[in-house]
């Protein structure tokens, strides 16, 4: 039977999707796009578990449209490049992050910061100006405009390196735009999940001070011995707390829950800068009282643009810095997003996608 002209410009493929917000995932045929004249086609080798996979399959921040195929931290290699791609070759090592568009004109993406677009296109759960939906990682194969794609250095490992197109740039871009890189200065790092124990890591290789900041002081041992933190401080002890009033510089708060922020302004020295990087689903309560009295900061970041974000993979190359993951096959996701949900992973799932993933 001939094919319509709009399956004329489609290829199989197959993944794992939620189809409403119980979020179980289950196996799932689909379309991409053909390999246009700026696109790359990549075959998927491993996808990294974010919470935002977690969030946005069980709908928690309200705007997700089923079927979903998540994942956003892609790593694999070239399998087809367009006729006007200068960036890629066949066979090259390649990730997909966060975003798969944006409307490249903008003062945004002539900045270089395609991920604050107001006309972003985020690799899963979004939809392109023709209409047709994104589908992420938890799958065979992607194609995607070469301008969203990133090579990935030849000693970055493709599975505990996947993490970094999220976990990694959520955490360097705020470092580097905020100053937070000062050698010698004291950073704190609140939560030790995906994100915090990449920001550890991060900051040590930048030459700071870094302070553990967790609720769980079974992370100890770790955050010193296996993470490489200077010090590790138990956030509900007010004891410890107290002791550590004033002494910190930076603080980057990687919590997604609904927290105070009160007892975190406290620990920073006058001048001191507080970057929240985690999506609560509600509000946090703001006190201006100790940002008045002290001229202290709170900011907050999102990912990072194209550039930055390669030059984050080059830097973790340079630095052996890879995310600490437990590899697991995409029948396991269920049970993975379970665990994920109780914090009960060191510290990020990723998929073996080549693997594991047949019809």
């Amino acid at each position: 039977m001939a094919k319509s002209a709009g399956e004329e410009n489609q290829q199989k493929a197959f993944g794992w999707a939620a189809t409403d917000n119980s979020g179980i995932l289950s196996p799932f045929n689909f379309s991409r796009r053909e390999n246009g004249d700026d696109d790359v086609t990549l075959k998927i080798l491993y996808c990294g578990v974010c919470h935002s996979d977690l969030h946005t399959v069980r709908n928690d921040w309200g705007f997700s449209f089923y079927p979903v195929v998540p994942g956003h931290e892609i790593s694999g290699v070239v399998t087809k490049v367009g006729k006007n791609v200068t960036k890629f070759n066949i066979g090259d090592r390649v990730g997909v992050g966060v975003l798969v568009g944006s409307c490249k004109t903008c003062e945004c993406c002539e900045q270089d910061l395609e991920n604050y677009c107001p006309r972003i296109i985020f690799t899963y759960n979004s939809y392109n100006p023709d209409g047709t939906k994104n589908y992420g990682g938890y799958s065979d194969m992607i194609v995607v405009d070469q301008r969203y794609v990133l090579r990935f250095p030849d000693n970055l490992p493709l599975d505990a390196g996947a993490p970094l197109l999220c976990a990694g740039i959520t955490v360097y871009s705020p470092m580097k735009y905020y100053g937070m890189t000062e050698a010698g200065k004291h950073l704190g790092v609140v939560g030790l999940g995906g994100l915090g124990h990449v920001a550890v890591k991060i900051g040590k290789a930048f030459g700071l001070k870094v302070t553990a900041i967790s609720s769980s002081p079974q992370k100890e041992s770790e955050a010193i011995n296996r993470l490489g933190a200077d010090s590790f401080l138990v956030s509900n002890d007010p004891e410890k707390m107290k002791s550590a009033i004033g002494t910190m510089d930076y603080i980057i708060d990687t919590v997604s829950a609904v927290h105070p922020l009160l007892p975190l302004l406290s620990l920073l020295k006058v001048n001191g800068k507080l970057v929240t990087v985690g999506l609560p689903n509600k509000p946090l309560e703001l006190p201006v009282f100790p940002l008045v009295m002290g001229r202290k900061l709170i900011g907050g970041s999102d990912v990072g643009g194209m550039k930055e974000t390669q030059e984050m993979l080059d830097f973790c190359a340079k630095h052996n810095i890879t995310a600490d993951i437990e590899l697991i096959r995409i029948e396991e996701i269920n049970t993975a997003m379970e665990r994920l949900a109780k914090s009960d992973v060191r510290y990020r799932f990723v998929i073996d996608v080549a693997n594991s993933l047949s019809q």
